[in-house]
């Protein structure tokens, strides 16, 4: 279990770059100055696609809190078996694809599909963890 968190803190990190990497040069393009940044909005006249990658990276803070959570929990019941380390997987990397569509072609269907995909895992995970809980 505990690769699987890590790989999507580091998956994490890596959006954090690329968003930086991104939005720093198109911020100067725009001409906004950093403190303009404080004020809501202020960074809706960025191009789309520099905004996507910044709302994917809100995103890796959103729904993945729960996996996190479910993960160590996980871990730390010993209920960590191949099946839950299996789902743990796919839910990195489906957080992985849902990731690399929105920061580029931004599908907005695709990326639902993976979401619900993603949640449907976590759900499972859930339940073998309730199952063992309840029994």
């Amino acid at each position: 279990m505990l690769p699987s968190i890590l790989t999507l803190i580091s998956w994490t990190l890596v959006i954090w770059v690329w968003m930086y990497v991104t939005r720093i040069p198109a911020m100067k393009a725009a001409g906004i100055n950093p403190q303009d940044a404080a004020e809501p909005g202020a960074l809706a006249v960025l191009p789309a696609g520099v905004r996507q990658i910044a709302d994917n990276y809100n995103h890796l803070h959103e729904q993945p809190t729960l996996f996190y959570a479910l993960a160590f929990y996980t871990h730390l019941a010993g209920t960590a078996d191949a099946v839950n380390i299996q789902l743990a997987w796919a839910y990195v990397g489906l957080r992985v694809v849902h990731s690399l569509i929105q920061c580029t072609v931004n599908i907005v269907m695709a990326r639902f599909i993976i979401f619900m995909l993603s949640s449907l895992v976590l759900l499972a995970l859930a339940v073998r963890n309730m199952v063992v809980v309840l029994s």
